[in-house]
């Protein structure tokens, strides 16, 4: 105490020796900052009902009853905060903890009847209603979302599109009421994207009618499957079949992992993947396979079969076009991604927009109040573009799911190169708007509790998981160069995949660009329609070059890698603006329409600044630099529309977080 008192005391005096301001400098106090709602203060100009109904865009009231029941249920965590009850998984339970409350949230809605008919019924509404309810659940917790997308679409859809009608009888019912917890072992160590090269083997054992799985190597070990950890009783097992010493390709085999104790089965062994950066409610597992027998009817044999006496049977005798048609149906998992990927963008921006309508910084003149973040140009530009673009990718995630939900087997390929195409996209996207959204909310963004910076741990996985998205995007190219091919070959007009316009006359982009130019959705398509026509003869162009100098057609590829990615981004955002112009053109002349209208413009304008404009010669300099500046203005039009926007994402408060309301009763001494 004596040392502290000394020290005070030369402080004290260091001060009195100091000279006193003068009177007119003296400082007062400012008032407490309080919070006022932006309700109060901003106006809506447009019904936000109808445009929540335009972006949502299918099973409104079945995603209100299940946000209820998620609000009304004490394992869905409620806790009050300034007043506001918000409900979101606590994060600082341990890994275990975590992994239970998922399974018993999952039980909790199958109880209730969520999943009825999800794998029992068949058609366009069904399908619609699941990825509903997959939207919703992406809004509360990724590792609900994805426990139940490693159940139902990976496990049960296995079972669906490559099993047949005795596979459907025995295993779908108690997959859908969850009497049967599935997983999907696809994956190996050694072996993630490059799945002909999986290392697993079955061989087929005549004499007692089974499949013997095995595991010859360590690389071989399935790896990093949801579910096998700790809850999974079954698993799909993608594995090489050898048939009398000849390897048909790879086949999935139903496999039980766990009894109904429990306990895991005979010859079957398991590890935890452990702890991760996100998604710790998932109990990600490994697995090893020493001689398992399974019976034959295990096979899931829509595309090939093993006869009794061990003959192997299949109409597609070229295996090429055999392991297309048998992945084919496994596209829904790149669907349910891509769309819980905007569902995420949607949480992100909603909170940190509420936030900037409410949180003050700087006075730009003396004693005037300090200024709104959002009412700052530089913040306008952080955050309008990455809301019109995700206003875009919610068009495209429409057209997409009902692409899928609509599906035949002549629309498999487009399903296969727009879902990897959109996947791609929106999860990069997704973690762009995470990351903007997290700086923009400053330190407050650092606290799990306001969800935006801890999202970006929990979803940063999406750009590995059912395709790295380089890998994606060059899978896309190759197709559009297969495309290019075909139809060069058959001397024929483009049709498919968007690229109608590649018949039509080169568009041209005008020398000067004015505002109503960069404004025109005729000139906005004929930009983004040029960048990837342009690019697609460059890749072609460059890819045969590559062969003609001796590389064979997957070095060719790799060679191009850059103009790859380049290509498929450029199809991506055409694709996703054509989306974009279709849900527009659905609308009366009004003020939603209007609206709507400068997000179109924005999301196309952000397109077209991209650095691929320039560096591809599609626009000068000068014209480069009107855009920005178009850019600039469409944010500050935008404005006054904040609130409704955000809140025509239809998200209830109760699934947002603190700072999005009032974040200073949050923060008061009373709730510590």
């Amino acid at each position: 105490m004596e040392r502290a008192f000394q020290r005070t005391q030369v402080l004290t005096n260091h001060l009195l020796q100091s000279s006193s301001p003068l009177p007119s400098q003296t400082l007062s106090s400012n008032a407490c900052l309080s919070y006022s709602p932006p309700e109060l203060s901003e106006n809506c100009a447009f019904d936000v009902k109808e445009m929540r109904k335009l972006i949502d865009g299918h099973n409104l009231e079945e995603r209100d009853w299940l946000f209820g029941l998620m609000k009304q249920s004490e394992l869905f965590n409620p806790k009050v905060k300034g007043g506001k009850v918000f409900v979101s998984p606590d994060y600082n339970q341990s890994m275990e903890q975590q992994r239970e409350m998922t399974l018993k949230r999952i039980k909790y809605l199958q109880e209730r009847g969520v999943f009825k008919g999800w794998l029992t019924e068949k058609g366009e509404e069904i399908e619609m209603r699941k990825f509903a309810g997959f939207e919703v659940f992406s809004i509360y917790d990724h590792s609900l979302f994805t426990k139940l997308g490693v159940h139902f679409p990976m496990w049960g859809g296995a079972i669906q599109f490559c099993g047949t009608k005795h596979h459907h009888d025995k295993w779908l019912r108690d997959t859908e009421n969850y009497s049967i917890k599935g997983c999907f072992a696809m994956t190996e160590l050694g072996h993630g994207s490059n799945i002909r090269s999986l290392e697993t083997v079955t061989t087929y054992d005549s004499n007692t009618g089974e499949f013997v799985i095995n595991t010859p190597c360590e690389s071989a070990q399935k790896f990093w499957i949801g579910g096998a950890a700790k809850h999974a009783t079954h698993t799909v097992v993608f594995s090489q079949l050898h048939i009398n010493g000849i390897n048909q390709g790879v086949h999935a085999f139903i496999v039980q992992i766990r009894d109904v104790d429990g306990n895991i089965c005979p010859n079957i062994r398991i590890a935890d993947c452990g702890h991760k950066i996100g998604l710790n409610g998932v109990d990600n597992g490994r697995i090893w396979f020493d001689n398992v027998r399974v019976p034959r009817e295990n096979l899931l044999n829509s595309v090939a079969d093993v006869s009794p006496d061990g003959k192997y049977l299949s109409l597609i005798k070229n295996p090429d076009q055999r392991f297309a048609v048998f992945m084919a149906p496994m596209t829904v998992g790149r669907v349910n991604i891509a769309i819980g990927a905007v569902y995420q963008s949607k949480v992100a921006l909603a909170i940190t927009i509420r936030y900037a309508l409410t949180r003050r910084a700087f006075s730009l003149k003396p004693n005037e109040p300090e200024v709104l973040l959002l009412d700052y140009p530089s913040h306008q530009r952080r955050l309008f573009p990455l809301v019109a673009k995700t206003y875009a990718m919610s068009f495209a995630a429409n057209y997409l799911k009902v692409l899928y939900a609509k599906r035949t087997p002549q629309s498999n390929k487009a399903i296969h190169i727009v879902s990897s195409s959109f996947k791609a996209t929106f999860t990069w996207n997704n973690m762009q708007i995470l990351q903007e959204c997290r700086e923009a909310c400053g330190g407050q963004g650092l606290r799990t509790e306001n969800r935006v910076g801890h999202l970006k741990g929990e979803y940063d996985v999406q750009s590995t998981f059912e395709g790295d998205n380089f890998l994606l995007m060059q899978l896309v190219s190759k197709a559009l160069f297969a495309e290019y091919m075909a139809a060069q070959k058959r001397n024929k007009v483009f049709k498919g995949l968007g690229l109608e316009h590649m018949n039509k006359p080169c568009p041209v982009i005008p020398s000067q660009l004015t505002s109503t130019t960069l404004r025109c959705s005729q000139f906005q398509m004929d930009a983004l329609c040029l960048r990837e026509r342009d690019l697609l003869n460059r890749f072609v162009a460059d890819v045969l070059k590559c062969k003609a100098k001796g590389e064979n057609t997957e070095q060719a590829f790799n060679s191009c890698y850059e103009l790859a990615k380049d290509l498929g981004r450029a199809f991506s955002e055409r694709a996703i603006f054509q989306t974009f112009v279709e849900a527009e053109s659905t609308l009366p002349a009004g003020s939603l329409k209007d609206v709507l209208g400068t997000l179109r413009s924005l999301y196309a304008s952000i397109c077209i600044e991209d650095v691929s404009f320039l560096r591809y010669g599609y626009l000068s300099v000068d014209n480069g630099a009107n855009e920005r500046r178009e850019i600039t203005k469409l944010c500050n039009e935008l404005r006054p529309h904040a609130l409704a926007l955000i809140s025509s994402f239809g998200i209830p408060d109760a699934f947002l977080s603190p700072i999005a309301f009032n974040w200073i009763d949050t923060n008061s001494w009373s709730l510590v």
